[in-house]
């Protein structure tokens, strides 16, 4: 019995064939990439790209992407091997129990949890916005005391949220094909008034505004107590704001609006064909976003100079400023469906990795049962679901959207540390895709996300450690003790837990 038991790659594909925890293998590799970008598109590309661009690289904001891009594509190439290799839910908690051992598998897995129903919840609200938003816009409205301003306190409900995460909770409930035929939809929606932005926005663009393309560095952004980055309390390194090392700083700003890819990874056990399908969906849809955000990025600065642009609302100001205000309501409206593919599809994650964590026994098993018409762990998707529901409804989140980020970075950094490992122990196993360069490239990746979680603030690094606190203390007095691992993890000892 030892914290650091890991599960064998053949048990957990034996798992996932057992028939109360089976998932229907409907997924293409269209449907995964069409996944990836619907949970990476989201706000970011409406509002990130202008207020790096204004705030830290102007119009060098173009080249922040492409680094961010570059990091996130290192552990992009750790995700596609690991789910090339192990196609089972749970994304990385999955991946890490093979290599790295129980405990760390429980935290990667608490930490995806952690990011994905948080995430989906601040996502809840910021859709909540742009909904309203997009009423006023067409001349309908929202009631003021049950909209995304209501919760600025507590016990004040946001209904528009609400409603939003019923509506997707039944949605997913439904199966995971029916979902996905939504969240194309959705996505087409956004794709098409995204690209219509581009092309509208080329027709305003001055070449003045490019001019200078990297602004002299103009000094750095710093705060203070438990409000300044890690990295500057625990070495006196300050952010710098443009010249060429505001363009890193703004690559660590714009990396959190690829984050989502990952997700992909969590339906491993419903693609159909997982070893070829799986890399295409993770690195096809950051291959796209790319070249999306790289593109509005030109167009933004192009239009308006970057010491003009609004941060708050970028796009919608920038055609404002140009005579064009009418495109605020496609901004909107493209927002609207961008979210909700955004929530839809982290609220999947999220099932997904609880799912794998209750049929391990780490969790309740009972939650892990699969319902044989509609193919889904219902009681996980209407758990997840209530929770979703109660901090979108009810809290005040603020500043905890940093907590999503430190949790997936967590997640990247073992995941990337954990390809290497696995290759040295199961040399046998057979890989449709390998990392280049391993284990040089998956290293580097850990190093990148360790770097990137340094810049988050002191006050989020507690919080976090409260939440592994939480995590912990589950673990021992539950997780641990009920282990399939522990027990044995064989037929008999899953008819004994769901019994």
């Amino acid at each position: 019995m030892s914290i650091w038991r890991t599960k064998s790659i053949e048990q957990s594909l034996a798992d996932a064939d057992h028939p109360d925890f089976k998932l229907k293998r409907r997924l293409t590799s269209v449907d995964l990439t069409v996944f990836g970008i619907g949970v990476i598109i989201g706000a970011g590309i409406f509002t990130l790209t202008g207020r790096a661009a204004a705030q830290y690289a102007g119009p060098g904001v173009v080249f922040s992407f492409i680094i961010a891009a570059i990091c996130c594509g290192l552990a992009a190439l750790c995700y596609a091997e690991f789910a090339s290799t192990v196609p089972v839910s749970g994304s990385a908690y999955t991946f890490s129990y093979a290599t790295l051992g129980e405990m760390l598998a429980w935290i990667i897995g608490w930490d995806l949890i952690l990011e994905m129903v948080l995430g989906a919840s601040v996502v809840a609200q910021g859709w909540s916005s742009y909904l309203v938003i997009f009423l006023e816009e067409i001349g309908l409205g929202w009631p003021k005391g049950l909209g995304p301003d209501a919760n600025a306190d507590f016990g004040q409900p946001n209904l528009a949220a609400l409603l939003l995460v019923v509506v997707l909770v039944g949605l997913i409930a439904i199966g995971i094909k029916e979902s996905l035929r939504v969240n194309l939809a959705l996505v087409a929606v956004k794709l098409f008034i995204v690209l219509f932005v581009i092309v509208a926005g080329m027709f305003y663009i001055s070449g003045s505004n490019y001019s200078p393309f990297i602004p002299e560095r103009a000094g750095s952004i710093s705060g203070e107590g438990i409000h300044q980055p890690l990295i500057q309390w625990a070495f006196g390194l300050e952010p710098q704001t443009f010249g060429v090392l505001g363009i890193i700083s703004a690559a660590s700003v714009v990396f959190f609006a690829y984050i989502g890819f990952d997700v992909v990874a969590t339906t491993a056990e419903e693609a159909n064909n997982p070893q070829r399908d799986l890399p295409r969906g993770i690195i096809g849809s950051l291959v796209i976003c790319t070249i999306l955000y790289v593109a509005v990025a030109l167009v933004i600065t192009g239009m308006v100079k970057y010491d003009q642009i609004d941060p708050e609302a970028a796009l919608a100001t920038a055609f404002r400023d140009v005579g064009r205000g009418g495109f605020a309501t496609l901004i909107s409206a493209g927002a609207v469906a961008g979210l909700t593919t955004v929530v839809m599809t982290l609220m999947i994650g999220a099932i997904r990795v609880i799912f794998a964590m209750s049929r391990d026994g780490l969790f309740p098993v009972r939650f892990a049962h699969v319902n044989p018409k509609t193919g889904t762990p219902i009681r996980i998707t209407l758990t997840v679901g209530v929770f979703v529901a109660i901090v979108a409804t009810f809290t005040p989140i603020g500043k905890l959207e940093e907590m999503v980020n430190i949790g997936t970075l967590t997640a990247f950094a073992l995941v990337s540390i954990a390809v290497p490992i696995l290759r040295k122990r199961r040399p046998d196993l057979e890989r449709s895709f390998k990392v280049p360069f391993s284990p040089v490239l998956p290293i580097v990746a850990a190093l990148i996300c360790i770097y990137l979680t340094l810049n988050l603030s002191v006050e989020t690094w507690l919080r976090f450690l409260v939440w592994m606190a939480i995590g912990f203390a589950i673990y021992f007095v539950y997780g641990y003790r009920n282990s399939r691992v522990g027990k044995g993890g064989d037929d008999k000892t899953v008819e004994t837990l769901h019994m």
